[in-house]
């Protein structure tokens, strides 16, 4: 696209671009895919006759999502192929994600898995419209879909959605502190702290895709999380460590193995609590979390 820096329908790309990846990350889960996302909406958009266009951002909005929605369709068959559960691929975001509340929650893991509960059409008019304020016009003309029909799927997929995600907003300084308690004792094998940190009902989901090890279904329960975190550190070989990150606009910990990243650890947090603990290891989705990707709603 260098040799085109100066065109018109670069240029505004280029401008919109941040944007475009965000509904694609959100749509997908998985930064790889977005960029190639991101790539197929290049090559329509410069076919495009500008002249034609009312609404760049608008147009550049239904191209991605066409697209991504072809990618998330075929997405589903490498998930049911997946070894063990599939979490979204955790990025590295700068402070402004998590200023901005409506962004960091709609990137945020617990979310995002919880999207993974939608069909591709009702993620697409979910996140377009409670995310990044779409009108349901423009979502029916993205989606194929009449606007009365995408009114109808967006009160669907929000009760679906509101049933299963966190009752509270948690800040990020409260976020913080409880997961500096759970580092804490992870860190000095205090077990008793780490059951007072951890939820009743928490559920931890490891992602390790077949390449490293991880549980291969989520695990429900206080005692049966910490026996699993304990056994775990029992059978690794290395030095251990962890350090505070910031992973899709919430406070998080990036786990090192002599050194090297290990994975990526993000929690739920609701009553001062986890509830939830996800915790990617697959290598594959560990590319983002030591250099920043911007996110943007705008």
């Amino acid at each position: 696209m260098s040799d085109h820096a100066t065109d018109p329908a670069t240029e505004t790309f280029v401008a919109h671009r941040n944007l475009l990846f965000t509904v694609a990350y959100e749509l997908l889960g998985s930064a790889a895919d977005a960029e190639d996302v991101l790539q197929e909406t290049w090559l329509r958009w410069i076919r495009v006759d500008l002249g034609q266009v009312r609404d760049e951002r608008a147009y550049l909005v239904r191209i991605t999502t066409r697209q991504a929605l072809n990618r998330l369709r075929a997405m589903r068959r490498r998930k049911e192929a997946y070894v063990g559960p599939w979490l979204p691929e955790p990025l590295l975001t700068a402070p402004d994600v998590a200023e901005d509340v409506e962004l960091a929650e709609s990137v945020s893991m617990a979310l995002m898995l919880v999207l993974e509960t939608l069909s591709p059409t009702e993620r697409a008019v979910f996140v377009l419209h409670e995310a990044f304020d779409v009108s349901y016009d423009e979502i029916a003309a993205a989606v194929d879909k009449s606007p009365a029909a995408v009114r109808q799927i967006a009160h669907r997929a929000r009760q679906h959605v509101d049933a299963r995600r966190p009752r509270e907003v948690v800040s990020p300084r409260v976020t913080r502190a409880v997961l500096e308690s759970f580092q804490r004792a992870v860190e000095t094998r205090d077990l008793r702290g780490l059951l007072d940190v951890l939820a009743p009902e928490v559920v931890l989901v490891s992602d390790g895709g077949g390449v490293k090890h991880a549980a291969l279904r989520p695990i429900v329960g206080a005692e049966k999380v910490v026996r699993f975190i304990a056994g775990g550190l029992g059978r690794t070989e290395g030095v251990v460590t962890s350090g505070p990150t910031t992973a899709n606009g919430s406070p998080a910990l990036v786990v090192r193995l002599d050194g090297e990243v290990d994975g990526v650890m993000a929690i739920r947090v609701e009553d001062g609590r986890i509830t939830g603990l996800y915790y990617v290891r697959n290598p594959e989705k560990l590319t983002r979390v030591e250099r920043e990707t911007p996110l943007t709603r705008r």
